[in-house]
């Protein structure tokens, strides 16, 4: 998983939502590849599991990314623990789906704040430090759903086209501190969501993904790794799709 090159021995990594799903596995790749891995998710005693089976390297710290206060007590005890935060992976996320008619405003609120203000509130976290260290990777997880749309889920699209402009943003303003920040954006990846789906819708989406298969974790996971390291020095402000073909 680590492959030629590389190597983030001595790097801090802070990862939301890294308890379970995509989250887990990138956890589980920059911790294989030698990142100190701090593991934060809503769950205190999951997030502590959850680092306590990657090794002595990890540390579990329970967040709400949407609450400001929580963000910036994290990071200060992630730090305080592994040092500082060299890689920001903003993976935490939620659905509330439902057509435009139905959809609520407290749903709209909820997806909205996880999913785009919380990558704000760690962004704002980490950037000073990132910046006096002239050194910096943020790596925002949007979603093909974010470049498409999709029917139902028009808070989830918002919140994810929403993290691309982000990403541009903060890739432009950082840039000469050599802070590089990029995204990623997932197509249909087999996690829990994707577990419950009806064998015919399941087949009906697996016609129109070129590789015939859903992703795996670990797929979006590689992405991450690559875009962490040295390979990836010349990068920023870019949205790379791993979603099989689906989107082309």
């Amino acid at each position: 998983m680590t492959g030629p090159g590389i190597d983030l021995s001595g790097k801090t990594a802070f990862v939301t939502g890294g308890t379970r799903g995509i989250g887990l596995a990138i956890g589980n790749a920059l911790y294989a590849a030698g990142a100190k891995v701090a593991v934060v998710g809503r769950d205190a005693a999951r997030a502590r599991e959850v680092a306590s089976g990657m090794g002595d390297r990890a540390f579990g710290v329970a967040c709400d990314v949407a609450q400001e206060d929580q963000v910036l007590s994290a990071v200060a005890a992630a730090e305080a623990t592994l040092g500082a935060v060299d890689i920001l992976v903003n993976n935490a996320g939620l659905t509330r789906d439902n057509i435009l008619l139905r959809l609520n405003e407290q749903d709209w609120d909820a997806v909205l704040d996880a999913n785009l203000k919380g990558a704000f509130h760690t962004t704002r976290a980490v950037i000073k430090g990132m910046m006096k260290r002239r050194a910096g990777r943020i790596i925002n997880m949007s979603s093909i759903v974010g470049l498409t749309g999709n029917k139902g889920q028009a808070n989830y699209a918002a919140s994810k086209a929403g993290l691309i402009g982000f990403t541009k943003s903060v890739a432009k303003e950082y840039a000469s501190r050599n802070i590089l920040v990029n995204c990623i954006a997932p197509g249909f990846i087999e996690t829990d969501m994707t577990a419950s789906l009806p064998d015919a819708a399941r087949a009906t989406l697996l016609e129109q993904i070129a590789l015939g298969r859903l992703g795996r974790p670990e797929d979006v996971a590689g992405a991450v790794l690559f875009l962490a390291s040295d390979l990836a020095g010349y990068i920023t402000g870019q949205v790379l799709v791993v979603d099989g073909g689906m989107v082309i």
